[in-house]
């Protein structure tokens, strides 16, 4: 390959770190695709990391040993997380989005590209430095928030079903008490999804009383699997009294006023 000039080198290194975030790739892997000495690499990721902080972006760890390489870490700055959460907040409380019955639509939000892959930055950040092993979630508004969270912390997505799926072989399934609907529903995950002793995440895109996320944390307990967070884009502000109290929200619904047409969505970090 023909040699490339420095500027060129780190910004094919830049794409090549943040199209697989938390992965980690040897020194030798950059050697061999630019042509160049490690000792050239390793002053280029120096270059980069100091860009990747100053611009806050996020982080660029150098890890030592037989194993060892260099991984992009996203993160996202607080100020960035503000201005980000009250744009998805004044959005969300358009009163267009006023459902018959007290409900807000919020489908377009939740399955955009731009959108679900910010809320996935904003938990890797939350939940950085957590060993994190799988992300989890329930099918089926949630999987998009879950699985861009699952990629930028370099972690397979696991789904918990609603019913049991004859091609995920033999299943757990247990009951739950929905907090809000206080109606018993089931939840099933087959046995081979997640290894005992496992730390896991729990994305989910609603909550209301929390039964769902209690279910799900349940289920962990099944499997033996250490729950290190549970990541909620948007939680009612009432009942305030949950079925689960370690969860982050991102958002809180604080109420819908079907008369006056309002929806009011505030940011909660």
């Amino acid at each position: 390959m023909k040699k490339l000039k420095r500027n060129e080198r780190i910004g094919a290194l830049m794409k090549i770190l943040s199209d697989r975030p938390n992965h980690i790739f040897t020194y030798n892997y950059f050697t061999d695709i630019f042509n160049a000495a490690k000792s050239t690499i390793s002053e280029d990721i120096v270059i980069a990391k100091e860009l990747v902080e100053k611009l806050e972006l996020g982080d660029i760890e150098t890890i030592s040993g037989a194993s060892g390489g260099v991984k992009y870490s996203p993160r996202i700055s607080k100020n960035k997380i503000d201005k980000f959460l009250k744009e998805i907040a004044s959005k969300l409380s358009d009163k267009s989005r006023l459902i018959p019955g007290g409900f807000m639509y919020m489908a377009d939000v939740l399955y955009h590209p731009d959108t679900v892959y910010n809320i996935g930055k904003i938990f890797a950040t939350k939940f950085a430095g957590q060993n994190i092993d799988y992300v989890v979630t329930v099918e089926t508004k949630g999987i998009p928030l879950a699985l861009m969270t699952g990629k930028i912390l370099n972690v397979p997505l696991v789904i918990i079903r609603r019913n049991t799926k004859v091609t995920e072989g033999p299943t757990v399934s247990i009951n739950y008490l929905s907090g809000s609907t206080k109606q018993i529903q089931t939840m099933s995950l087959s046995r081979r999804a997640i290894p005992e002793g496992s730390r896991v995440l729990i994305i989910d895109d609603f909550m209301k009383a929390g039964g769902t996320a209690k279910g799900m944390q349940d289920m962990m307990k099944e499997f033996k699997a250490h729950v290190v967070g549970t990541g909620i884009m948007i939680a009612t502000a009432q009942p305030a009294n949950k079925v689960v109290s370690n969860y982050t929200n991102l958002l809180t619904l604080k109420g819908i006023d079907e008369d006056k047409e309002e929806i009011y969505v505030e940011p909660s970090i």
